[in-house]
């Protein structure tokens, strides 16, 4: 009988946490395991994406009050711990504590593997309830001090204190980068010993293909200006308006265009912001692309202007096509992918300038390709999808 695993999120909005772990699920598919894929919420341009080798499941949503009611019995010694959560907005994940536990006792997993705070902290409080012997796993995506500080919501500024009372409970506590890792130290929410470093799942058997599908796009073909390249969600997080005006600057001195690959609640900001500096006509936001990779191969350079970034996934994708790179050096992962600066250039948070001036000595002097590829190959999805079965079925 094939063992099952869950692979738990709260959305499939098309953000790196989902397509990481739809990566990670193939992956576990192709090795004989029964993977589900268990959202909080099916809309969002990744459902369509999802492989018939993963099976979809969508948590049913209840009540704010049943929400509430659902946390204080998981946790009813903790219950001040977890007052900042019952405060307000209810978080979406809550809403579907009885959906999860009901999904751990019907199906039975041999393990679960969480991505994202509010997904984690769900999943150890309906394990408390399910009682169903599944291996849990959480993994954290973004450095969890900067989420608290900076994260819009305040139910956010209390994930340290819920994290420090809930995560000891769970069977492995994933971090996409050291830097991660390091703050959940620095946080008290696990000990160095406790914390596993697995970076994100990026180069797959099936990437070259994607990397040569063809692409039709007038601002790609020969002869035309260079493009500038900015992949992500358009959220807040992102910080797209800096990228943008930092494309101004460059837009004043040469020929060059920008494309934006993601859609998102700050679209009419963005386009607002392109109208004010006076580059609307030189910036495409196309939406959501199921294969960025084309757009990479064929762009001058990606930048990256994120304020926090756990990992930064779009950098090594980028690398595997050849494409330069430059990031901020946000907090998370940015700095490990580009070893300091050796693969790309990194800059302050925030600081239109000098990413201006990056990315635009990139376009001047770009490095070896190759060399961005060899480094990429650090990334392998195989690799990840050993260490995260290491975790989730050690013992069974």
């Amino acid at each position: 009988m094939k063992r099952r695993i869950g692979l738990l999120t709260r959305c499939l909005d098309g953000g790196g946490i989902q397509r990481s772990l739809i990566t990670l699920g193939e992956v576990f598919a192709e090795r004989g395991f029964d993977v589900d894929l268990v959202v909080g919420d099916d809309r969002g341009p990744l459902r369509d994406a999802c492989p018939p080798s993963l099976r979809l499941l969508v948590l049913p949503i209840s009540s704010i009050a049943m929400s509430r009611a659902w946390l204080i019995a998981a946790d009813p010694a903790g219950a001040r711990a977890v007052w900042p959560l019952l405060l307000g907005p209810c978080p979406r994940m809550f809403r579907h504590l009885p959906g999860l536990v009901g999904y751990m006792r019907e199906q039975r997993p041999a393990a679960l593997i969480a991505a994202g705070t509010q997904s984690n902290l769900a999943l150890i409080l309906a394990s408390r309830v399910a009682r169903d012997g599944a291996r849990i796993v959480v993994s954290e995506r973004n450095a969890m001090s900067a989420v608290a500080r900076i994260g819009r919501g305040g139910f956010r500024r209390a994930y340290p204190l819920v994290a420090r009372r809930l995560f000891p409970e769970a069977d492995g506590v994933v971090a996409v980068s050291r830097a991660v890792a390091d703050d959940l130290v620095a946080l008290e929410v696990a000990p160095p010993h406790r914390i596993s470093t697995i970076y994100n799942p990026v180069m797959t058997r099936g990437l070259h293909a994607l990397i040569e599908a063809p692409i039709d796009h007038p601002w790609l073909r020969d002869g035309q200006a260079p493009v500038v390249l900015g992949v992500g969600r358009l959220h807040w997080q992102k910080d797209f308006p800096t990228l943008l005006r930092a494309f101004a600057r460059i837009a004043a001195v040469r020929e060059a265009r920008l494309v934006v690959l993601g859609e998102g609640d700050e679209r009419a900001k963005l386009e607002a912001v392109s109208r004010s500096l006076g580059i609307a006509e030189r910036v495409f936001l196309p939406g959501f692309v199921a294969n960025p990779f084309p757009w990479m191969a064929r762009a001058a350079v990606l930048a990256v202007s994120s304020l926090l970034e756990g990992f930064g996934r779009v950098l090594p994708e980028a690398m595997a096509c050849g494409c330069p790179v430059v990031s901020v050096d946000c907090p998370g992962g940015p700095r490990e992918i580009l070893d300091n600066g050796r693969y790309g250039p990194l800059v302050p948070v925030g600081d239109d300038r000098a990413l201006a001036e990056a990315v635009h000595a990139t376009m001047v002097r770009p490095p070896d390709p190759d060399a961005l590829r060899l480094r990429a190959c650090s990334f392998s999805a195989e690799t990840s999808a050993d260490l995260y079965l290491d975790i989730a079925l050690a013992g069974t």
